[in-house]
């Protein structure tokens, strides 16, 4: 079956896919399994979608689309399961802006309810040249291998409470204060569902490389496979040979998508120059550094986030807890120049050693 599609969903991005698509009504059941649909219904909320350069499209009924099997466990957004069977005629879900579609079980009021989507069928790809024989797409046959090891160089940690804390705003102006410094600096996100948009950001504040794990060929992470997907990410970033790479854990650090295994692996903690911590009140920076230090054995070296936004929060950070904290929308040199002094004690710890 040959169709035109309207719209092509960033969590493809990997696989270059052109609007004319042959489908085929065996669908391959597992995450990233690259499926067509028709969406059903309009909303007016949360109601578009990432292409393949990061660009959001207003998505209205009747659209054909393409987008991956998966799931997502987000507090602020959906819920949904990676099927356990899909036929072409069956209704699924829209989970999220970058295409991952699943069977969404619960949803926050905000965004309302998803996107409906009547699955049209498997799209099909034809790797070997002149060749008729096609293959199901799979988002995971198109990952960074990563066998190169992990990087020599320093890894700053930007973790969080839960989505929406921060993390990436910190992360930016991370990568652009030190970019400024000179440093040739990488910018990754380690977990979450599978968009463009924290990436494409953290592009724009100057970061010269940038990857997340559906780079390593995955549309969603979870305790199973963010550390490996984390190690996947870093090898190949790696390759370039940045001077630092500031990495995002999306979601929170008690969350469901894994980033209790990345903080818990003795290789990819060894890594790091810096821990950053973001929070959207006081109780969560209590809790959260409390979390990390007796679970994982890890120092918050700098608060930030919402829980930074004035004096209190800051006055609650240094005098009750005894950690520094700079709000980095508004203190982003502050929180630069803390980080840059991990990198220059860790610089010196290695020369030492």
């Amino acid at each position: 079956m040959r169709i035109q599609v309207d719209k092509i969903a960033s969590v493809t991005r990997n696989l270059g896919l052109d609007r004319a698509l042959t489908l085929s009504r065996e669908i391959v059941v597992e995450p990233g399994s690259v499926i067509a649909a028709r969406v059903l219904n309009d909303k007016n909320s949360y109601n578009v979608l990432e292409d393949v350069f990061g660009r959001l499209n207003q998505v209205n009924a009747g659209d054909l689309i393409v987008g991956a099997l998966g799931h997502r466990n987000a507090l602020h957004g959906y819920e949904g399961r990676m099927p356990t069977q899909v036929m072409a005629g069956d209704h699924l879900q829209l989970l999220n802006l970058g295409g991952v579609i699943g069977d969404c079980i619960s949803h926050n009021p905000e965004v309302g309810p998803p996107f409906e989507l009547e699955v049209l069928g498997q799209v099909m790809v034809y790797p070997d040249f002149q060749s008729r024989r096609g293959v199901p797409a799979r988002v995971a046959a198109h990952g960074v291998g990563g066998d190169g090891g992990l990087p020599d160089c320093p890894v700053v940690y930007v973790a969080g409470t839960c989505m929406n804390s921060g993390k990436t705003a910190a992360a930016t102006r991370l990568i652009k204060g030190l970019r400024q410094t000179g440093l040739k600096v990488a910018g990754c996100k380690l977990t979450g569902i599978s968009a463009l948009r924290d990436i494409l950001e953290m592009r724009d504040y100057g970061a010269a490389w940038v990857m997340d794990f559906t780079d390593a060929g995955a549309v969603g992470t979870d305790p199973g496979n963010a550390a490996d997907l984390s190690h996947r990410v870093f090898s190949a970033l790696g390759e370039y040979r940045p001077d630092v790479i500031v990495a995002e854990t999306g979601d929170g650090v008690m969350g469901e998508y894994g980033v209790q295994s990345i903080l818990a692996d003795p290789e990819l903690r060894a890594l790091a120059a810096a821990f950053v911590f973001c929070a959207n009140d006081p109780v969560g920076v209590a809790g959260g550094v409390d979390y990390l230090r007796t679970t994982f054995g890890i120092e918050t070296d700098v608060v930030t986030g919402p829980a930074t936004d004035n004096a209190v929060g800051l006055r609650f950070i240094h005098d009750h807890l005894g950690l520094a904290a700079h709000n980095a929308r508004q203190d982003g040199a502050g929180l630069v120049d803390h980080i840059l002094a991990r990198l220059r004690e860790r610089a010196a710890e290695r020369q030492v050693a």
